[in-house]
């Protein structure tokens, strides 16, 4: 079935072309607006460029010729430089028929596009996750979702932030204060007990520079000669010389910690395919400056420190690699960019997700992947987003008043909990199923919580208004596909008898609504895909589910007396209830089958 869209399209263009021989290429098409009478409508003022003359005669001449020539308008009517049309029931009728038996509607053919990598997570490994890095999981995750249902082919990876100083903090500090201390030995998660020597070690290091600065030593003296701080230091340096004791410490400690995340991420319900670390790559990179240093894309200063000159593109000269050789972080960012197309070859493309206060950064990165000719380069995109906050401020975890991700979807699974028993919604099931119910609530009002609001929004998270089964929140889709299951079972209980001797020739007002947007699915899909946006999907299904909950609200459907219309209606919702469940698996959000 051909787009309508498309159709009136077509059809403007030969309207303008027959009434005023002229080519018109970009034809404007949107909603009608709610206050006026139409289903779609052609924006007449870009065409006041070429066709000289009054935009509501212009409208007239142009609805009459559609009217006249395209079977699916039925009527128009010109709101100053606005031209409403009116589409006919059996349009919409005919459209639903022609989707009944589509199991995937909305979605492009698989693998049918260019291939993405998108990188998020990506944790330092010496504390557990916090609701940062939810927001970046959920986004990662959704993106990529969104991005296999507009027919892509994606893998999902990150990159383990595995080495550097801030490990040798949590690994000294367990050697001083651990006392043989494990996960299995405490009960703790491992990300959590490697996390609370982390927040040790700075309590340590603060208390050691209280002690020298009342020894007379100034602040800046103080840190930098804590005892504490120096032994980390040269932890460190033992590392990098790979030291059989301090790697054998290091390999034990991370591992602790990737068993605790994969509990994390289970919980979350995100996965990878792949996975970068940073010891790995954090040597890579190198070469491909040698080799941009031959091609003239970097320059050498006297002290042998090796730039890439930025400023003709208004970004400034930044630093590759170091006078002694050594890389810094960009070096290593370019390095696991070229190594992941090694790894993957058919990547066409790469999403990043990370936070916004690296905004900069990625400007850079992705200016010199381009200049140093990598075609994948074209493709880069940063999903850049803002901070979460709680209701009570900002998050830390070196003092360890962070939230740690795990709590948080525990408190959503509590919260859901007290809800649904104030609710009373919970009838006839057993415990296990109870619990089940709870986590796919808390889950799902935390996911679309934070997925609802433009990436690169800050948000303000509030637990209890996100479970609010009234309003733009999970729970409130969740429980209207409930509601649809439950008219479906039912339908089929009552084994209603179908009738073929009558036809539906006109629709209800609110069912008109309904299938409008149901028809606006797979656009949206493309679009959220286009612009990395889960927003653009929730708030969708949030306007789909708004639309169901009028029609259910004015329209009798199992009781409707015409079995036509009755078979229809019941056809429609388990339409919607299949939109609603694609969208919310985009989402990453479960739907239950009753509630």
């Amino acid at each position: 079935m051909q787009n309508l869209q498309e159709i009136l399209k077509q059809h403007t263009q030969k309207a303008v072309e027959h009434l005023f021989g002229i080519q018109f290429e970009n034809v404007e098409l949107q909603q009608t607006k709610k206050e006026f009478e139409g289903d779609i409508t052609i924006v007449i003022f870009p065409m006041l460029r070429q066709i000289k003359g009054n935009p509501e005669q212009i409208g007239q001449q142009i609805g009459a010729f559609l009217q006249e020539n395209v079977s699916e308008v039925s009527g128009f009517n010109v709101i100053k430089g606005f031209l409403n049309l009116v589409i006919s029931d059996s349009y919409y009728i005919d459209f639903l028929k022609s989707i009944e038996n589509e199991n995937n509607f909305g979605l492009a053919t698989p693998n049918s596009k260019k291939t993405i990598m998108v990188e998020y997570s990506s944790p330092n490994t010496n504390k557990p996750l916090h609701l940062g890095h939810i927001r970046n999981n959920l986004l990662g995750y959704s993106v990529a979702e969104i991005l296999k249902a507009a027919g892509h082919k994606v893998y999902k990876t990150q990159i383990i932030n595995d080495r550097g100083i801030h490990i040798c903090k949590s690994m000294i500090a367990w050697q001083r204060f651990g006392n043989g201390e494990t996960p299995e030995n405490s009960g703790l998660k491992g990300d959590k007990l490697v996390g609370n020597y982390y927040v040790a070690f700075d309590k340590a290091y603060k208390s050691e520079i209280e002690q020298l600065i009342s020894e007379g030593k100034t602040k800046e003296e103080a840190e930098k000669q804590a005892p504490i701080f120096l032994e980390a230091q040269e932890m460190l340096r033992k590392w990098e010389a790979g030291d059989e004791q301090v790697i054998s410490l290091w390999k034990e400690m991370n591992q602790w910690v990737y068993d605790g995340f994969s509990t994390t991420y289970k919980n979350l319900g995100v996965d990878f395919d792949s996975y970068y670390y940073e010891s790995d790559t954090y040597l890579l990179g190198k070469d491909i400056i040698e080799e941009g240093l031959r091609k003239g894309v970097f320059f050498k200063k006297e002290d042998g420190s090796v730039w890439c000159d930025l400023t003709a593109d208004g970004l400034d000269e930044k630093l590759v690699l170091r006078s002694d050789g050594t890389s810094v972080y960009i070096t290593q960012d370019i390095g696991t960019a070229t190594q992941r197309v090694k790894d993957f070859p058919d990547v066409k493309g790469m999403v990043y997700t990370v936070g916004n206060e690296q905004d900069y950064h990625f400007k850079v990165l992705f200016l010199i992947l381009k200049k140093l000719g990598f075609d994948w380069a074209e493709n880069l995109y940063h999903l850049s987003y803002g901070m979460v906050d709680l209701p009570s401020g900002k998050m830390k975890s070196r003092e360890g008043t962070v939230v740690d991700a795990d709590d948080l979807i525990a408190e959503m699974e509590q919260t859901a909990e007290e809800i649904s028993q104030e609710l009373g919604k919970l009838d006839g099931y057993d415990e296990n199923q109870k619990k089940e119910l709870y986590h796919t609530i808390g889950l799902g009002a935390l996911k679309y919580y934070i997925l609802k609001v433009d990436p690169k929004k800050r948000i303000l998270f509030d637990p209890k208004e996100s479970i609010d089964f009234q309003g733009n929140t999970g729970p409130f889709v969740q429980y209207t596909y409930a509601r649809i299951k439950s008219i479906l079972r039912k339908y089929n209980e009552i084994g209603v008898s179908k009738s073929n001797n009558e036809s539906i020739l006109e629709l209800h007002p609110k069912e008109k609504t309904l299938l409008k947007n149901m028809e606006l699915f797979p656009e949206v899909v493309q679009n959220a895909a286009d612009l990395y946006s889960p927003a653009v999907i929730a708030n969708y299904v949030y306007d789909l589910v708004k639309d169901f909950n009028s029609f259910y609200q004015n329209v009798s459907i199992l009781g409707e007396e015409n079995v036509a219309k009755r078979e229809f209606r019941v056809s429609l919702c388990k339409k919607i209830s299949e939109i609603i469940a694609s969208a919310f698996a985009m989402l990453g959000i479960q739907v239950p089958e009753r509630m």
